[in-house]
């Protein structure tokens, strides 16, 4: 069949049976879980602690990471090692707006950030200007990552860099970058970053109810993520993008320029990234450029690896399953995180190349034949 007609073909968004077990989950996470949380004494063993509830926040911004990064490499083929970049960058627009509300109230009681002060800036930098706005907080934590993205992505793709060669580029715009924020005349904060944040839009975040209110809105951000990447990537277009996965020389044969699919893939991704960030600073407390480091751009291509790639909700499980193994073993057992991270890398790539998704899709199918 022709790649014309293949792209013409229809996709439903999910089988009933997905979409009542996307509902099941979506009830438990912004449902149940707030309700454990407010309605029983911390003394109940049925109470869930404020500090799992800002842990499942961040864990369902990661989870918006994963998602972006299986839309250009699972279903794309594109493998970037350089998404940090925009998680951090997203989150950076988030944390200067959290600066500039506390003007006054740092240790120096100065309309500048306490880094200013400290390194003796006479005046906000110009760019700066703006984040005093909380909607223009959001729009640039998406414009940003999205521009650079589509700069980059242009020139990358128009070159015709491929496999492994992008991924190195990628590295190397993410290792320059955290260079670039850690000088401290860049404006940034340096090495310590942007934190000691206390409100955002006017609440406290201190407060429980803030906290919780910020995990119910992750998670409902991360569930419009997935549906929209999901209609993407069942749509005409996601056809496409896989037919240049697989084979983007027939793909150009075929008419299809794959520069603007991949582009726009590359485009969007960059900017879910960067909204994941603007959600995720608010709940860490601190942006600094240790976000952009190397090591954190390959652990999401870890998370996507072990959910399973192509499949968006797989990713985003990858994700929470990585990252709660991690909060769990850098507190029990510090020394052997990063060797089980890599072995578990190892093993998924050698034995489950599809990912937990993909195991269980086999075990479905074996046990529908045993049956």
């Amino acid at each position: 069949m022709k790649l014309q007609q293949v792209a013409r073909l229809p996709l439903a968004l999910h089988s009933p049976r997905a979409w009542l077990t996307l509902f099941g989950i979506l009830l438990v996470f912004v449902v149940l879980v707030p309700l454990l949380n407010v309605a029983f004494a911390p003394e109940s063993a049925l109470h869930v602690p404020n500090y799992i509830i800002s842990v499942l926040g961040k864990f369902a911004c990661y989870a918006m990471v994963a998602v972006a990064m299986d839309l250009i490499w699972g279903f794309t083929g594109i493998l970037s090692l350089g998404h940090g970049v925009f998680f951090a960058l997203g989150g950076y627009a988030m944390g200067m707006h959290l600066m500039l509300e506390i003007r006054g109230e740092g240790v120096y009681r100065s309309d500048l950030p306490d880094f200013m002060v400290f390194l003796d800036y006479k005046e906000l930098p110009w760019f700066w200007h703006g984040f005093d706005s909380f909607g223009f907080a959001i729009v640039m934590s998406m414009v940003v990552p999205g521009v650079l993205g589509y700069v980059f992505g242009y020139f990358a793709f128009r070159s015709r860099i491929r496999g492994v060669y992008f991924s190195i580029i990628t590295q190397a715009l993410t290792f320059a970058l955290m260079l670039l924020f850690f000088r401290n005349d860049t404006g940034f904060g340096g090495n310590n970053g942007l934190t000691d944040f206390k409100r955002i839009y006017g609440y406290s975040l201190l407060e429980p109810s803030t906290k919780l209110g910020l995990y119910v809105i992750s998670v409902l951000v991360l569930l419009g993520v997935y549906l929209l990447c999901r209609f993407v990537v069942t749509s005409k277009v996601g056809r496409v993008l896989r037919a240049i996965r697989d084979a983007e020389g027939k793909v150009m044969f075929s008419g299809y320029n794959p520069l603007d699919y991949k582009l726009f893939a590359w485009t969007l991704s960059a900017v879910i990234c960067g909204f994941a960030g603007a959600l995720y600073v608010p709940q860490a407390g601190i942006i600094n450029p240790g976000e952009m480091e190397p090591a954190n751009s390959i652990e999401m291509a870890i998370w996507v690896a072990l959910g399973g790639r192509g499949t968006l909700f797989g990713a985003a499980a990858g994700a929470a399953l990585v990252n709660g193994a991690k909060s769990y073993l850098t507190g029990a057992f510090p020394e052997i995180w990063l060797y089980f991270l890599g072995a578990l890398f190892v093993i998924v790539t050698l034995v489950l190349p599809e990912g937990i998704v993909g195991l269980f899709g086999r075990l479905s199918k074996g046990w529908r034949r045993l049956g």
